[in-house]
């Protein structure tokens, strides 16, 4: 594989201002990270900070339904409420010990604004966080968060006001700040090697419930599943399942209204290969290259791209992607709420819908595994007005 791809995909298409800092943070990468040091604190931080590891849950009365054996696994439970934290340890650690003093993110859904803010007040840095303005009001407790961790938390209301335009902002900053600064990207996108680092920080998801599966049932799942915007839930989840072949890896977008003609974020089932955010994967895009617009009723997957291992993935034919609407999503989100007392966040109800819409699709007595990114706290406001 070429350096920095996955396949097709992948790779470095930034200005020559940020080369520097990219080549700095991979040489980081090759010797801080496998170090002892930095891998016995990012184990601590994990363990004893952020809640590692998360229980695998088994659903009784939706399984019971559904005819095979329907597990959770439980990023919610996490400190700061979803996976995100994983990473934002990971690269805030990683960042420290490059003598870095400072922090930059951008944030769409929130999590990991909270999460990089969590991680900076931890380790003792500071934080800049950029977050469309659209999202901004729909993600109020989070913006909020945020502030109370001590981060300052600056509003983007050009383009779309979302995440496309929060990241655009954020990289501006990092080619004036990265003396002193560190991007902390939130997704397993962007230039190489952010795909990787996340990745890196993301697999423990897998791993986790790898070995809880085989201690609980004797066997690996049937099938794994993962919503995806830029992706870095489901590579977690998935990457370290790719190798085995009887575990079925589905992928599930966000579709939007539904409706003929209306927006959606679903660029692995209807995007264009194009470049975006210093990486060459795919895009929702029209006919002359621009990005066009993005739309989910969960802001962690109202993005217009996605990871480059998940475009790869998908071109290969291991990892198959689906995509849900609002509605089905909505839906889902009420039936785990009554059915088992667990309240997700909206970007994980696109998952689980999925698989609630499609019990026909998987085997009966068999064991599925969705991953329950984060918790629902955040989306209150838009679940009062959608239901």
């Amino acid at each position: 594989m070429k350096k920095g791809y996955f396949g097709a995909f992948g790779g470095q298409f930034v200005p020559e201002s940020l080369v520097p800092p990219l080549r700095e943070l991979e040489a980081a990468m090759e010797t801080i990270l496998p170090s002892a040091a930095f891998q016995d604190e990012l184990d601590d931080l994990l363990r004893n900070y952020a809640g590692r590891e998360t229980p695998l849950t088994f659903c009784p009365t939706l399984s019971g339904r559904l005819g095979f054996n329907l597990y959770l696994k439980r990023e919610d439970l996490l400190h700061t409420g979803a996976h995100k934290v994983n990473n934002t340890l990971g690269q805030a650690l990683l960042a420290k010990m490059m003598g870095k003093t400072a922090l930059l993110a951008e944030t769409g859904a929130g999590q990991h604004g909270v999460a990089t803010a969590a991680a900076a007040a931890r380790l003792g840095m500071s934080c800049r966080i950029f977050m469309g303005a659209d999202d901004v009001e729909r993600q109020a407790p989070n913006v909020m968060r945020m502030k109370l961790l001590g981060t300052e938390v600056i509003p983007v209301a050009t383009g779309s006001r979302t995440l496309k335009d929060a990241i655009n902002a954020a990289l501006r900053e990092w080619v004036a700040t990265q003396a002193t600064t560190h991007y902390c990207f939130g997704t397993a996108a962007g230039p190489h090697p952010f795909p990787l680092l996340v990745r890196e920080f993301q697999t423990v998801i897998g791993r986790e419930t790898r070995a809880q599966m085989l201690a609980k049932t004797g066997r690996l799942p049937d099938a794994v599943v993962a919503c995806v915007g830029g992706g870095s839930n489901a590579i977690g989840m998935f990457h370290p399942f790719v190798s085995d072949a009887s575990v079925r890896i589905i992928g599930v977008e966000a579709g939007g209204t539904g409706e003929a003609g209306c927006y959606h974020s679903a660029a692995l089932g209807k995007g264009i290969s194009g470049v975006l955010h210093g990486e060459y994967t795919l895009l929702l895009q029209n006919a002359d290259g621009q990005i066009e617009p993005s739309h989910s009723v969960s802001a962690g997957l109202d993005y217009p791209g996605v990871g480059p291992e998940h475009a790869a993935l998908q071109a290969s034919g291991r990892v198959e992607y689906h995509a849900v609407i609002d509605s089905r999503a909505l839906n889902a989100f009420s039936t785990l709420c009554h059915a088992e007392g667990i309240l997700p966040a909206l970007e994980s109800s696109h998952a689980l819908a999925w698989v609630l819409d499609n019990p026909d699709a998987l085997p009966k007595g068999g064991n599925v595994v969705v991953n329950l990114s984060g918790r629902g706290d955040k989306d209150m406001e838009i679940i009062r007005r959608s239901l």
